[in-house]
């Protein structure tokens, strides 16, 4: 990595951050908007590396779709069968009119869009929402440590990795991560999280804190190698270049994107 590369990474974190922590700590509208914001985001760069393999996600529905998920999780306008009922035949009909190479390959990769990141970044949003009244600051915390701990878990496999990693861990995937960087993340996913919950999160148990670690530290670090995996298969390195020395918007959150679902079903299943 290029110094200059280096230095912009570091000074677009520290400008961004602050603001990305306070959004988590208010919620409601400006974490609404923040949820689309990437969902859309990312939606619009998986268009375009799909389009790369001669596969044309629609872009109108897929916005409108994710759209329409990520303000029903927020507002409950419809039942969520129903939703889908309308996204599937939306999808279909307005493939009838595209005649754009393969209309299969056309509609699967936009469901799998809609459903990956819709409902993955609305699963996000239920996180923040899940403690009402009283205790609503808590799901900002939440929010905010599992932010801390995904950053942990990517710094330690990083440098642990450069450091001494020697056994590849998904070489055709990702060929500079190792099996020594990802137990590295793993550990440290644990360790962040806990001192989390000691911190701020006393809603939380201990035994729930691990848990949260371990779920960052394996579905995070496998989120970002599904990502890996896509843009492999496109050909390119990030996924757009519109956050300056970090890539695209799906480059950043594709961590917590695999994570949130996880842990919402945890939370409230368990």
């Amino acid at each position: 990595m290029k110094l200059g590369n280096t230095f912009t990474r570091i000074l677009v974190a520290l400008i961004s951050i602050p603001g990305l922590l306070a959004i988590c700590y208010f919620g409601e509208i400006y974490f609404l908007i923040f949820t689309m914001t990437i969902a859309l985001g990312s939606y619009y760069e998986f268009a375009l590396m799909a389009k790369i393999k001669d596969s044309y996600a629609s872009r109108t529905v897929g916005f409108s779709a994710i759209a329409a998920i990520v303000l029903n999780n927020y507002y409950g306008f419809i039942e969520e069968a129903s939703l889908f009922i309308i996204i599937i035949l939306a999808l279909s009909i307005v493939e009838l009119f595209r005649n754009k190479e393969s209309a299969i390959f056309n509609i699967g990769v936009s469901l799998f869009g809609i459903l990956y990141l819709g409902l993955f970044s609305s699963s996000l949003l239920s996180l923040r929402e899940y403690y009402q009244d009283e205790n609503y600051i808590m799901g900002g915390y939440l929010i905010v440590s599992i932010f801390l701990t995904i950053w942990a878990c990517d710094s330690a496999a990083f440098f642990v990795g450069t450091a001494i990693g020697k056994h590849k861990l998904f070489p055709r995937v990702s060929p500079n991560k190792s099996w020594e960087g990802a137990i590295a993340g793993f550990v440290f996913s644990i360790l962040v999280m806990i001192l989390a919950k000691i911190i701020l999160l006393d809603v939380l148990s201990m035994t729930d804190a691990v848990v949260i670690g371990i779920i960052v530290g394996v579905f995070g670090q496998a989120g970002d190698l599904i990502e890996s995996l896509i843009k492999r298969d496109a050909g390119v390195k990030d996924s757009s270049s519109i956050i300056p020395g970090h890539g695209g918007i799906f480059d950043r959150f594709d961590s917590i994107f695999f994570s949130a679902p996880v842990i919402f079903l945890y939370i409230t299943l368990f």
